[in-house]
């Protein structure tokens, strides 16, 4: 029969190992952080950290605005259960506190929330866009982040290999429509009959589109979201290759028909064409959804 002692002893022993084992170390954009256990009850904030969840198959207990994620980010679909905790850059601290969440996750312009957030449970932060380094690499690198949170490193590390050979397939298509001579592309958001995002270095869109072989028709500097506001009379300076808007776009009707617009050489020589929704700000994956619908709207451009 085991002594009292010599079972004391292995209580103790077990007592300090279990937690050890059980303890996953991650590192965020403000350090180390380790958690005793896998967080079941996760709310996430910010769109392009809800994609990065959701593709690693993490039930969501409650996101920031699901129905602007419907009609913006589009891909990956949420779960229709999840709940609606307010506006990404003014949740509803109350409800998050009711639903006791285990880990509550959000990204870059949110930082200024965590010390409000922290008093319901543990924040993870990522600076995904930033002058500092290349956006699309820090997707990967909180990904990758996330997964070991979530003890889904395989999983994964299987996806972004997929990823990467959707990729690799899209690009194919592109070079199979236009031949030797690839277009320069560049990708826009019209916002009104006046205003135009222009998707330049360090963003998302243009990540897609590099990935697809393709340099830029309308070159703008790197930017910490990749963008540059212009007029929209500006676009009429682009006198090669084809322009991609992004919708949703309200104001087409009043803009599509207007002189100006018909004017834009790109317009005249049908080098221009309209994408699905997809998400310019999101995570590793946005730059897969982007390239998919850029890949869908060239093959509508005649080589």
């Amino acid at each position: 029969m085991m002594s009292i002692f010599r079972r004391a002893v292995i209580a103790a022993l077990l007592a300090m190992a279990s937690p050890a084992a059980a303890q996953t170390t991650i590192t965020d954009s403000r350090g180390t952080q380790t958690f005793a256990e896998i967080p079941q009850r996760v709310v996430a904030l910010s769109w392009a950290v809800v994609e990065q969840l959701v593709e690693l198959d993490v039930p969501l207990l409650a996101v920031a605005d699901p129905e602007g994620y419907a009609l913006w980010v589009v891909q990956p679909a949420l779960d229709p259960g999840v709940e609606n905790v307010g506006r990404r850059d003014e949740p509803n601290v109350e409800r998050i506190a009711e639903l006791r969440p285990d880990v509550i996750v959000i990204s870059d312009d949110q930082a200024e929330l965590a010390p409000v957030l922290e008093r319901i449970a543990p924040v993870v932060h990522f600076t995904l866009f930033s002058l500092d380094h290349d956006n699309a690499e820090a997707t990967r690198t909180s990904y990758l982040e996330l997964a070991r949170l979530f003890d889904r490193e395989a999983l994964a590390r299987e996806r972004l290999a997929g990823l990467d050979a959707q990729l690799a397939d899209l690009r194919g298509r592109v070079e199979s429509h236009f031949g030797a001579d690839l277009p320069k592309v560049t990708a826009i958001s019209l916002m009104d009959q006046a205003r135009v995002r222009v998707h330049g270095g360090n963003s998302t869109s243009e990540a897609a589109l590099l990935a697809l072989g393709l340099k830029p028709a309308f070159p703008q500097p790197a930017t910490t979201w990749g963008f540059v506001q212009k007029r929209v009379e500006q676009l009429g300076t682009i006198k090669d290759g084809i322009i991609l808007n992004i919708e949703p776009f309200r104001a087409a009707d009043q803009l599509f028909p207007s002189p100006l617009w018909r004017a834009m050489p790109f317009v005249r020589e049908r080098r221009f064409a309209s994408v699905k929704p997809s998400w310019t700000f999101g995570g590793a994956f946005s730059i897969g959804y982007l390239a998919e619908a850029f890949t869908e709207a060239l093959l509508t451009v005649e080589p």
